[in-house]
């Protein structure tokens, strides 16, 4: 059975798909690359080789001595790699940025995702960093990059002496009666409010949640009726080949 491998490595964690010749995921996983994504791939590349894989779609935000060496592995496999790239101009999509190679693939490529249902989109992604980017059609008008939950609270509890800040979920926005909940609340009233602003700029653009916090930052939207959609980088992937 012929199969393709659709791979995106971030900046934390390896995500997989394995799909059919009709583009049905068979097979999927996600895990943590703990700073070491060669060894990862390293030790996934056994279970490729025992399958049929016609093809390889590649989406990294590493380094590009990084991605040397991934493709040098997934050369073993015996099958054309598409390594995704942003592009200005792209199956209809036209990228916002002046200068489009800024422009992180991850984010391109949820775009790209969204480019392809036609109407105006606020697509956040809630990853390692909160991105907001803003699709008109097939208009990619910009965005913004914040901190995200995890990469605030760690700042703070950097710079903060003699305060130990617990590991705690963001579960509500209660007044904090403890410095624990004050940090946690505050720092999701944070980006909450920053989301609000800009829904309030653009009210006629359906809310898109992608990432491993859609989830949570969905439960706090509710009157934006978003949209979760898990895996849209990966869909985006799917795109940018189909279009090669």
């Amino acid at each position: 059975m012929i199969q393709q491998l659709w791979l995106d490595l971030g900046n934390t964690r390896l995500k997989y798909w394995i799909s059919d010749a009709h583009g049905q995921i068979i097979e999927h996983a996600a895990e943590l690359h703990l700073h070491s994504p060669i060894d990862l791939l390293l030790g996934l590349t056994t279970h490729f080789k025992s399958l049929n894989i016609q093809s390889i779609g590649v989406s990294s935000v590493l380094d590009s001595a990084t991605n040397q060496r991934l493709k040098h592995i997934l050369a073993t496999l015996h099958a054309p790699i598409y390594f995704a790239q942003v592009h200005a101009q792209y199956a209809g999509l036209i990228t916002g940025y002046d200068q489009p190679q800024q422009l992180g693939i991850d984010r391109w490529l949820q775009v790209l995702a969204m480019s392809k249902s036609a109407g105006q989109y606020c697509i956040i992604g809630c990853g390692t960093a909160l991105t907001i980017d803003l699709l008109d059609h097939c208009t990619h008008l910009g965005g913004y990059i914040l901190p995200s939950l995890y990469l605030q609270r760690d700042a703070l509890t950097q710079g903060t002496k003699g305060i130990k800040i617990p590991e705690q979920a963001f579960a509500n926005l209660h007044t904090g009666r403890n410095t624990s909940d004050a940090v946690h609340h505050g720092i999701l009233l944070g980006l909450l409010g920053a989301i609000h602003y800009i829904l309030a700029q653009y009210p006629n653009y359906q809310l898109i949640l992608t990432g491993g916090d859609a989830a949570l930052f969905a439960s706090f939207l509710t009157e934006y009726q978003p949209k979760i959609e898990t895996d849209l980088l990966l869909i985006g992937l799917q795109h940018y080949v189909a279009a090669y």
